[in-house]
This record gives structure tokens, C-alpha cells and sequence, in this order.
């Protein structure tokens, strides 16, 4: 067992045949590369029995020999093994140790040379997006295989130099320090297909492990220990799917009631579907992905080894106005890329295309070459995103609000203890732990973003997105969250951070300028990056940015040799209109039933309102203050004399009414007026991971309406059961007519509080609801119908029927003959004062029907705050 001396970047090692080696950028392997081509675990070395084994351990961008991609391969001395790239990648040269016998290696030579397939090279590969070009699937984000094309030359003349009076620039050199041109690490994960079925499914990346089926038996899979294959993963049901063989020999797949879906091709199975699947199926469940190869189950896990790309990116708004501008790049996987570019260059329309919130009008996203709008619901589990406002109720501790959080993200079978594990592995993992039983809003800033981003980390994404996460923050804090970007990179995730702030940005692996307009202005190192524009500082880019909008910086960056370097191969392939899937199969499914969501998210709703002390004062005080308001008017409902129940007129009971109804109008929707808009963050995205709408909006109208009807029976008792004398008798309970008008208040104040929804969902910010409160209460005033006679009023009394206090005035004067108490000078009565209960319920019934189409108003209004691909 001879020695071998590898050779790379000047440093030596001298191989032990004993042992084996691993190459890559993992700081805990044996040959560590800082090289973004370079996989996290690239390649091994090892001593094979009759000779050396190098070994590509499903790398992203390939190893190659003499340009030819390889699997495997005997290597002695004179090898030379690129890594990354098939012409410029980091060599491993390999020698004979000095004084070593050249006879021992010359016979291990033949040897190899004598063993049938002993050097398994690859066959060459297809160019990237020529037809048969194999893509990676979900096993690995192939980069083309075989030596990268030649990439067209950039369309129009060359970069001539920025306009007149412009400050002049050094032309672009490259660092002297690099011995050759890096290749694009945009090639990381570009592969030919798109993800699509029919595309070859594993690409380069070995299996992590195989499952022998007996495909005469049943086959169950998911997260219970009694299955005969154990996924342990959150994601996974406890008993998810199952193997079947059907009567002509073949195999489907059958779905259990999964939680979080069974997938084939990206597509998701009905709950308790099948579907027959062969060798070319992609089967997906939770992290994992599945492939039957005859009587044998291969089955990847996606553990962060992902490359992720954009293609074309073009988003056309406002009759064909272009914000983001053809944008291509790439990302090596386990990296940290930064986003940054002036205002209204594109960032945040950016963000949503990659994230599939909005997705692109023309050009593909690709997720480990699968396409993200087109397996959206699948691909959703593994990509998180942290909005710049805080994701998390922030009056809860951290503890409470991720352990609800874990509720609704994971399926309604995962037990407490397990919810409760993760989250407290997440915390010691971004050192939360001990702060875990902090209320969230005492945290300084750079700890409150450690708490969105755990939130993210709990189903373990591959990749995730931030938006500003530093935004507010002092320098030291910015570092910090940086920092901890860094560190999620190098755990083995793919972060991508939208920012303005340019002062850690050495920490990233690569940085994307985007220009105004909304193209591409610069992808790359950043510490390349203020060369290429030949400035000294950010703050002179930023400048030329305003200074010069209307400059071609887009046609400059593809005009660079940077260009040629780090983004020529993707924009080589033609971009592709987005053709989406049908609503059905894009809608993901739900992490639980509706009900347990329904449940979760009042208990949620209660702690966050049994937290909030400010509220529980005003919810008590606010209808004591409204029902002593009404007692200064000392007025009775209704007098009546001896045995024939004479009544005598009382304006001053309309005028208690009046009183009573506005007490309910305001107290019901001062709840509601602000619980949507406060939460709007939050519900977009819980809504991207499964939330139910529907259990939304009913978790807010329970809980609301239960403090509303406290509200509405407070004001009702000082404002109704208080007074001395009260009408004679009801028409539905003739002898509690206090119960009557009660429950017209009650019920004026629920539609007022759905009301109140209806304003939370339409306005933009909490500052816009109070004035919209206080418009609507005013309205309310008007159109209660003791005021002035509205009835035979053409047009105002049909107004009118619209607005919530006239019908609940209606009911009360019902119950209190408001016609004889409170006669019109013409002589007319108002057909919706009519003593009768008939009139009574049809008031009530007009009353709480409006509320319930507020209700449906409500939901209609909250999908405009929706990922436009769940619409």
C-alpha cells in the first residue's frame, strides 16, 4: 500500500493508505479549499485495495479529468484532478513520495490499466439547455457537465466609458493575486432541465441511502417507528404514505392523509390518492426524495447541499413597465450572497420572484434545477423567509411564540415533546437560550431578528431569504445579524440577504448590485466589486447611481470580463415564459386540519391579548364609560298609566337609543379596527406555509366576539337594566323586554366589529384605521333614523338599509314602540318600528346577516395580502 503526495495551492499532504481523505470547503474535512466552486464535501481520496480511488461525492460543479467529468477513478502519480471547473478549477496534482520505489506504482498502473472499467470517466456531457442535456432533479443542482461552453461575446460595442461628466474610471483589472480567472460559481446548480417531470432525476448526487422493497408487500413510510421505512423528519406524518404493487406488476404510491402532502413530480397526490410511479418518477416526501430503480428504493435527503439560480428573471407592471429587468445569477450552495442596489432598482420585486411570492412574468427560478413556480408546493417546506418586520407575536416570550409557531408549521400528529425539542434546539443553535423566556418586544433588535430567523429554522430550510434584516440597527448589531448569516452558511445552509447597509459585506460570498431599472449591475466577490466600478466608497457608486440613471449600467456589467466570468453560462440559456400549473395543484396543502388550526391560533390569540395589559384595562373601561354616558340622559324608555297602558310621547327615548347604538358601534369596532393590519406580516407568512384562511378570520371573530358581547352586555346593564322603568313588555320575550334590547346592542356591536375587520384588511398602516373608526362611527350617527325621519325619504332611506344602526335602532324601537313613543310631526310610522315580532326578527336577522357578509368580505380582502401563487 504505497503512499501518495497530494499536492494543491502549495501545501502537501502526504496520504496515509491506512485512512481516507475528504476534499472540499467543510472546515472539519482533511483538504479544506476556499473555493466557491468547490463543493462543502467534494471529493475523497482513498485506498482502494489495488490502487488510489478518488471519488466525487455528488459535488455540485463536478471533478474532472483531462475535461471529462468523472464518478470514480484510479489516480497515482502524474494525476492531475481539476475540482469545480474542467479548466481553470483547483488543481490536486499527485506524485510518488521522494525515494518511493517507481516499480511498486508502475505495476499498480497496470494493473488498473488491466481491470476492466477501472477509470469510470464520464462520457462528455451535453451543453447546458442543448436537448438532452441531463439535469440534476432534486439530487443535485448539476452545473453543466463536461468543460463550461464558450459564452457568446456581449451583444453591442464595448464599454466605452461612462457618459460626460461622469467621473472617469479605471478600466476593470483583475487581481493580480489569482493565478487564473475564476469560472462562475453561477454555474452552481444551472443545469439543462427545468425540473420538470420527465427530467433525469438524480443528476451527479450519490444516493444517501437505498431501501430494499419487496414489491409483493406493502411498503409504509413516515415518521413512526413501526414503519418499515423511517423518515425522521418533522415534515413527515407519523404514517405518510405507502408502497403498493399493483395486478399488471407494477408500483404506485398511495398517500395516507398526509399533513404536509406526497408529491410525484412535484405535483401533489389528492389526500388518500395514488398514482402508479416508475424509474423515471421523483417522489417527494418532507426533506426527502425517493427514486424505485427495480426492486429498490433510492432515497436523497436534502441536508443544504442545494445550488440555487435565477434565469431571466423580467417582472412587467402598469401596461408593460419593466421593474426588474432580465436578471440572471447563481448561487453556490452553503454560501451567504448579499442583494444591495438603490431605491427602486428592483430588490423587493426580486425577493418576491425568487421567493415565488409574485412570481416572474418570464423566466425560471430553479431549486436545485427544479423549477420553484412549478413546484411550489413541495419546494415551499425547504425555503424560508424573513420579512424586515418581525414574523412573531412580539408581546409572547420566544419559548411561547415558536412552540406556537411549531404548532401550526408542523403535522397535527407530532407530539409536544417533539415541537418542544426543536425549538429548543434551534434557540441553543442561534444561542437564544437564554433568553427563551423573554417577552420577545424586550430583546434589542439584533435578538428580536435572531428570534424571526429561529422561526425559519424550525422545519430546517435550505435556503433562506432576508429582507433588511439589519435595518434599524447600530453597527454593532449589524454585525452581529451578519455574522449570524455567516454562520448559517456555514452550517450548511444557502442565505440570501436584501440590504442597504454595505458595511459587513466582506463576510459574503458573493454580492449582486442591482441598478435602477432593475437589472444587473454587478454579481461577484464583493471585495471585487468597488474595483470593477472604480470608485473608492459605496457611497460614490450610490451616488452614480442617481446622478446617472439613465446610464446603461446593465450593458456595462455585460460588457465586463466579470461578466464572462460569473454569469455568461446561465444567461446562455434562453429564457422560458412561465407556464404555471393549474390552482389546484399549486395551492399547498395544510400542515393540519381546520380545526386544530382554528384551535392553535385562538389559544395564540388569547395569550397575545391576556399579555397586552393596556388592552384588558380599555376592554373593561371603554363600555363602562359608554353605558354611564348614557345615563345622563334620565328620560324613561316608555310610561304607561292604568289598566289600558296609555303611553305617553318620550322624545328622550330615541335619544337613549341613539346613545346606546353608538356605544356598541364604536366599542365593536375600536376592538377589531387595528387586528389585522398589526398581524399583516405575520399572516403572509404563515399563510405561504399552510395557514387556512378561513381559520383565521374565524380565530379573530370568535375571540372578538366574545369580548364584544362583554362589551355590549356592560353596556346594556348601565345603560338599559339601571333605569326605574323600562318598556312595558318585549314582542319576542314579553316579559324580559330589557333582553330584547340588549341583544339588539349585542348584535350591533358584532357587525360593527366585523365592520371594523373589513377596515383593518383595506388600509396600509395601523395610523389610517383610527381616522376610518371614527368616519364610520360619525355615519352611524346620521343614519340611526331618530334623528330625522328617514323612512318615505326616497334615496336617503335606502342609504340607509346599508348601515349597521339602523337596523339595530330599529330592533330596539321595535321592542319599545319608538311609533307611539316617538311619533313623526307628518303622522307617519316607520315600518321598522312596528310593535310585532315579526318586525322585531327581521331587524336582528338583517343585522347579523350583514356581519356575516362582512365576514366573507373580509376573507376576499385578506388574499391581496397572499403570495400571489396561493391566489
Amino acid at each position: 500500500m504505497p503512499e501518495l503526495v497530494l499536492e494543491l495551492n502549495g501545501q502537501t499532504w502526504t496520504l496515509d493508505p491506512a485512512r481516507a481523505y475528504r476534499v472540499g470547503r467543510d472546515p472539519q474535512g482533511d483538504v479544506v479549499l476556499e473555493d466557491a466552486r468547490v463543493s462543502w464535501r467534494h471529493a475523497s481520496l482513498r485506498w482502494g485495495g489495488r490502487g488510489w480511488l478518488l471519488e466525487d461525492v455528488g459535488s455540485t460543479n463536478g471533478s474532472y479529468v483531462e475535461g471529462q467529468r468523472v464518478h470514480q477513478i484510479e489516480v497515482g502519480p502524474g494525476s492531475v484532478v481539476y475540482l469545480g471547473n474542467a479548466t481553470d478549477g483547483p488543481q490536486l496534482r499527485l506524485s510518488a513520495p521522494v525515494g518511493a520505489a517507481p516499480d511498486v506504482y508502475s505495476a499498480q498502473t497496470a494493473m488498473a490499466e488491466q481491470t476492466p472499467g477501472a477509470p469510470q470517466v464520464a462520457p462528455p456531457q451535453h451543453a447546458p439547455g442543448a436537448p438532452g442535456a441531463p439535469g440534476a432533479g432534486p439530487w443535485g443542482g448539476g452545473p453543466p457537465q463536461g468543460p463550461p461552453p464558450q459564452a457568446p461575446p456581449p451583444q453591442g460595442p464595448p464599454f466605452q466609458g461612462p457618459p460626460a461628466g461622469m467621473p472617469q474610471q479605471q478600466p476593470y483589472v483583475p487581481p493580480q493575486q489569482h493565478a487564473a480567472p475564476q469560472r462562475p460559481p453561477a454555474g452552481a446548480g444551472v443545469g439543462a432541465g427545468s425540473g420538470g417531470p420527465g427530467a433525469p432525476a438524480h443528476g451527479e448526487r450519490s444516493p444517501t441511502t437505498f431501501h430494499q422493497l419487496s414489491l409483493g408487500r406493502v411498503t409504509r413510510i413516515g415518521r413512526a417507528l413501526e414503519n418499515e421505512l423511517v423518515v425522521s423528519d418533522l415534515q413527515v406524518s407519523r404514517h405518510h404514505a405507502e408502497f403498493r404493487s399493483t395486478p399488471d406488476g407494477r408500483a404506485e404510491i398511495v398517500d395516507l392523509g398526509s399533513h404536509n402532502g406526497t408529491y410525484v413530480n412535484g405535483e401533489q397526490l389528492p389526500q388518500r390518492g395514488r398514482r402508479a410511479i416508475g424509474p423515471d418518477d421523483i417522489l417527494g416526501i418532507g426533506h426527502s426524495t425517493f427514486r424505485l430503480v427495480g426492486d429498490r428504493l433510492e432515497e436523497f435527503v436534502d441536508t443544504g447541499e442545494v445550488s440555487f439560480s435565477a434565469r431571466h428573471l423580467t417582472v412587467k407592471v402598469d401596461g408593460g413597465k419593466v421593474i426588474l429587468d432580465n436578471v440572471s445569477f447563481g448561487v453556490p450552495e452553503k454560501s451567504l450572497v448579499a442583494v444591495i442596489g438603490p431605491s427602486g432598482s428592483g430588490k423587493s420585486t426580486l425577493l418576491k420572484a425568487l421567493t415565488g411570492y409574485r412570481p416572474a412574468d418570464v423566466g425560471d427560478v430553479l431549486y436545485d434545477n427544479r423549477n420553484l413556480y412549478k413546484q411550489f408546493a413541495e419546494l415551499r417546506h425547504r425555503i424560508g423567509l424573513v420579512p424586515q418586520d418581525d414574523i412573531l407575536h412580539t408581546q409572547l416570550t420566544v419559548t411561547r411564540a415558536l412552540r406556537y409557531a411549531a404548532k401550526l408549521r408542523f403535522p397535527g400528529d407530532t407530539a409536544e415533546a417533539e415541537r418542544a425539542a426543536r425549538v429548543d434546539e434551534v434557540l441553543r443553535e442561534l444561542k437564544l437560550d437564554i433568553h427563551k423566556e423573554k417577552r420577545i418586544s424586550s430583546l434589542s433588535g439584533g435578538q428580536r431578528k435572531r428570534v424571526s430567523v429561529a422561526l425559519e429554522l424550525l422545519t430546517k430550510p435550505s435556503l433562506i431569504f432576508l429582507d433588511e434584516p439589519t435595518s434599524g440597527l447600530d453597527p454593532g448589531m449589524d454585525r452581529d445579524v451578519m455574522q449570524l448569516l455567516r454562520g448559517l452558511a456555514d452550517d450548511g445552509r444557502t442565505v440570501l440577504v436584501v440590504t442597504h447597509s454595505v458595511a459587513e459585506l466582506a463576510l459574503c460570498d458573493r454580492l449582486l448590485v442591482m441598478a435602477p431599472g432593475g437589472g444587473v449591475a454587478y454579481f461577484g466577490p464583493p471585495e471585487e466589486a468597488l474595483n470593477f466600478f472604480g470608485y473608492d466608497s459605496w457611497a460614490d457608486i450610490f451616488s452614480a447611481f442617481e446622478n446617472y440613471r439613465d446610464y446603461d449600467w446593465k450593458g456595462r456589467w455585460q460588457g465586463s470580463q466579470h461578466y464572462q466570468m460569473y454569469a455568461a453560462d446561465i444567461d446562455a440559456v434562453a429564457p422560458q415564459p412561465v407556464a404555471m400549473q393549474a390552482p389546484q395543484i399549486l395551492r399547498p396543502s395544510k400542515p393540519q386540519g381546520w380545526m386544530p388550526q382554528l384551535w392553535t391560533l385562538m389559544r395564540r390569540y388569547l395569550s397575545v391579548l391576556a399579555s397586552d395589559r393596556f388592552f384588558i384595562a380599555l376592554t373593561v373601561i371603554l363600555p363602562v364609560v359608554l353605558g354611564v354616558v348614557s345615563m345622563v340622559i334620565p328620560a324613561e324608555f316608555g310610561l304607561g298609566y292604568g289598566p289600558a297602558k296609555v303611553h305617553l310621547i318620550n322624545r328622550d327615548a330615541g335619544t337613549i337609543m341613539l346613545i346606546l347604538a353608538i356605544g356598541a358601534c364604536f366599542s365593536g369596532a375600536a376592538n377589531s379596527v387595528r387586528e389585522l393590519i398589526k398581524e399583516r406580516v405575520i399572516y403572509e407568512r404563515e399563510r405561504a406555509v399552510g395557514l387556512s384562511r378561513s381559520a383565521y378570520v374565524m380565530s379573530k371573530v370568535l375571540v372578538l366576539g366574545i369580548i364584544t358581547i362583554f362589551q355590549g352586555g356592560v353596556i346594556s346593564a348601565i345603560g338599559v337594566l339601571s333605569r326605574s322603568k323600562l318598556p312595558e313588555e318585549g314582542v319576542i320575550l314579553s316579559d324580559l323586554p330589557a333582553a330584547e334590547l340588549a341583544i339588539s346592542v349585542t348584535a350591533l356591536g358584532l357587525t360593527s366589529m366585523m365592520v371594523g375587520l373589513i377596515i383593518s384588511s383595506l388600509v396600509k398602516t395601523s395610523e389610517m384605521t383610527m381616522p376610518l373608526l371614527v368616519m364610520f362611527a360619525i355615519v352611524q350617527v346620521v343614519f340611526t333614523g331618530v334623528l330625522f325621519q328617514l323612512h318615505g325619504t326616497p334615496g336617503v332611506e335606502q342609504i340607509a338599509w346599508l348601515m349597521p344602526s339602523r337596523w339595530a335602532v330599529a330592533a330596539m324601537g321595535s321592542t319599545a314602540d319608538l311609533n307611539v313613543l316617538l311619533p313623526w310631526d307628518s303622522g307617519e310610522t316607520d315600518a321598522l318600528w312596528e310593535h310585532t315580532a315579526g318586525t322585531y326578527m327581521l331587524n336582528i336577522g338583517v343585522l347579523l346577516a350583514m356581519g356575516v357578509i362582512c365576514g366573507f368580505v373580509v376573507a376576499r380582502l385578506l388574499r391581496k395580502h397572499e403570495p400571489e401563487v396561493m391566489r
